[in-house]
């Protein structure tokens, strides 16, 4: 028995060192290849422990799960164990990630409004505001607006490595503060001061390309599912320099001899590739955002039963994370989220804000304590002036300084809110022998300018950013994530998706235009027409003239399916996703097909009934001109969709452009 014990323990044995060494063949296969296939390759184990060679862009869903579960169970939990897996890896080859400082000196942000009756939504408003711009273009005249100032004299410091929670109550300039460090301010703000990174002025690089901005508004498509609006998202926005960085990484630890972890090396590899190799991370952000649960169901909307609120929320938040930005700020995004999820969020982006050098601002309204322990840095904002901005653990010390001491089982962040409120403020007030006096968020930024830490924060400021330690590939200089035809190809995959899913709109008018086509041949009879006398040739007229109308009517449709992207196609545009063309060019295209089979289905039902010149040539050029007006027909009502922005302000100039169009084409009214 023991020496069948032994011989069996000897061959398990032998069969682990055999299996070792098939590994460290495949391995050293992988170190053979050129840089390009050894970065797009990886050595995958399944569930049984059986490892081979793959191409990483072609991994099943199933692999990426067993992956995803291998890397991110125990991240769940604490992310910090996965992100310090990966930063060991890039240390361990002495690589550096691209880190950002952003500075922002004296910055003031001022807006000219009308106040009183003057600022209502009327048509004589309307009408005065529109008068009163154009004079302003010509310098003629100015109007009578008062000044607001939304942002005050602010100044401050945005670190690396460092999670920063910007707090204040509404109506604060907290929105502003982030667009304006996002470097996308609306034309209609007047921004004076500086805005840097790494020492660089935004019109030395492309700020949407760099940061991103996650705004309160959750714009996404309704027909698509979780996992779609992600992987679109992912296509649009590129790699930026991770895929060099990956190189550089690949060729350092071959020259080092050192073998990576198979799981971590396959995820990095595909966090690094553009393209359509994008679903191992969509599939990690999913599982880390909580959205893996509705990964196929369609996002909805108010006519759409889709996914909560909540869930859009994230979706919002996801859409940027698997992007390359190295600057992240967000606005409001635990807005319809529970404590609990906030917190799983927070706590995630501030371990890869840490481990992978990145720079992050988040505003939040009301956190929870324990999702507010996990920032590092605090900005407090009211009525435009930044009152405190350092450490987190500094600023009760503050307000102490100052007067005002938070009580024991208080939450932090409502007590700094509330201790710049004029109704809640003196509740806080700990010096009995000094009688209690409001103190204006005016006197508290002075006093934080005296402050020790205030003075350490203009002392840094004082001091230029040396340009010479911004990493070559911290900003981005190219308008877009990936090359112009890739958009164009990815674009023109989306409108395709797109109209499958809104397939019931276009079958709908394919049957109201049968419809309507046989109930013209029925009234337009050859057999009932005659053509010897002028009145004969008014009914042929007429004939033309209602086919003219059905068709042009036919694209009225166009106006509600586009006012209702325009939000979603302004939100790509802000962010750089593509440019505007490559959207019109495939919305086009794709309308030509449609424009065909409608135009040549109405001809061919019934042109020879009602009986037209029986000549081919006159037949091809009547499908010709109803193709050209269909044309017509779904460009107009696409522009007065786009310029009307709203259902009812499209719709009612789209209802009047047809009337127009029918009373002056020259049969109702003749020339």
């Amino acid at each position: 028995m023991w020496n069948s014990a032994e011989n069996v323990f000897s061959r398990s044995a032998s069969f682990r060192e055999e299996g070792e060494e098939e590994e460290a063949l495949r391995w050293a296969a992988l170190e053979r290849l050129p840089t390009y296939a050894r970065v797009r390759r990886g050595i995958f184990r399944n569930m049984v422990g059986d490892s081979k060679e793959v191409d990483v862009s072609e991994l099943e869903l199933t692999d990426q799960r067993l992956l995803l579960e291998r890397l991110v169970k125990s991240a769940e939990d604490d992310p910090e164990q996965f992100f310090d897996r990966m930063r060991k890896r890039i240390e361990a080859v002495d690589l550096k990630f691209p880190k950002i400082e952003v500075r922002f000196q004296n910055l003031t942000v001022e807006s000219f409004v009308h106040v009183g009756s003057r600022a209502l939504p009327t048509i004589p408003n309307f009408i005065f505001n529109m008068a009163e711009a154009f004079l302003r273009q010509l310098r003629m005249y100015q109007g009578r607006r008062s000044k607001l100032t939304i942002l005050d004299d602010c100044s401050g410091i945005v670190r690396p490595s460092r999670l920063t929670l910007l707090l204040g109550p509404p109506s604060s300039g907290k929105t502003t503060l982030l667009l304006a460090l996002a470097g996308r301010l609306g034309t209609h703000l007047q921004m004076s001061g500086e805005v840097t990174y790494n020492g660089h002025g935004l019109k030395e690089f492309v700020p949407p390309r760099t940061s991103a901005y996650v705004s309160q508004q959750d714009w996404h498509v309704a027909e698509m599912t979780v996992r779609e609006t992600l992987e679109f998202a992912g296509r649009c926005q590129g790699v930026g320099s991770k895929y060099d960085m990956l190189v550089e990484l690949a060729r350092r630890e071959k020259n080092a001899g050192i073998k990576p972890d198979e799981d971590l090396d396959i995820f990095m590899k595909s966090l690094a590739l553009g393209g359509n190799k994008t679903s191992l991370v969509v599939e990690y952000i999913m599982k880390i955002l909580g959205l893996d649960l509705c990964a196929d169901t369609l996002v909805g909307d108010e006519m759409l039963k889709g996914i909560s609120g909540g869930q859009k929320k994230r979706l919002t938040t996801g859409e940027l994370l698997v992007g390359p930005a190295r600057v992240l700020f967000m606005d409001e995004i635990s807005n319809g989220l529970d404590s609990s999820t906030t917190y799983q969020i927070i706590k995630y982006l501030r371990h890869s804000t840490c481990a992978l050098d990145g720079t992050t601002v988040i505003s939040l309204l009301q956190p929870a304590p324990e999702t507010y322990q996990l920032f590092d840095d605090v900005i407090l904002l009211c009525e435009g002036q930044i009152v405190y901005q350092g450490p987190r653990e500094e600023a009760l010390d503050f307000f102490a300084f100052m007067g005002f001491k938070c009580p024991e089982r208080k939450n932090v962040a409502d007590f700094l809110q509330e201790v710049l409120s004029k109704k809640d403020q003196q509740q806080y007030w700990s010096l009995p022998f000094q009688p209690y006096r409001y103190i204006t968020p005016g006197k508290f930024s002075e006093a934080f300018r005296s402050y020790q830490t205030g003075k350490n924060l203009y002392e840094e400021l004082s001091i230029p950013f040396d340009k010479r330690y911004s990493h070559p590939a911290a900003l981005s200089t190219s308008r877009y994530g990936v090359k112009k035809n890739e958009l164009l190809k990815t674009n023109f995959n989306w409108q395709m998706l797109l109209m499958k899913r809104n397939s019931f709109i276009y079958v709908f008018k394919f049957i109201q235009l049968f419809i309507v086509a046989l109930i013209t041949m029925s009234v337009f009879m050859r057999t009932v027409l005659h053509h010897n006398t002028i009145d004969d040739g008014g009914l042929y007229l007429g004939a033309l003239y209602f086919s003219m109308v059905i068709i042009l009517f036919n694209g009225f449709t166009e106006v509600s399916m586009l006012v209702a992207k325009l939000p979603v196609l302004y939100k790509h545009r802000d962010l750089h996703f593509y440019p505007t063309w490559a959207y019109t060019l495939p919305s086009w295209l794709l309308s030509i097909p449609t424009s065909l089979y409608e135009s040549g289905f109405w001809v061919a039902i019934s042109y020879y009934v009602i009986g037209y010149d029986p000549n081919l040539i006159r037949f091809l050029r009547q499908f010709l001109l109803y193709f050209c007006l269909h044309q017509m027909s779904i460009a107009l009502f696409r522009v007065i969709g786009s310029l009307g922005r709203n259902m009812i302000v499209a719709n009612t100039f789209g209802s009047f452009a047809m009337l127009v169009i029918m009373a002056l084409g020259g049969y109702i009214i003749s020339r």
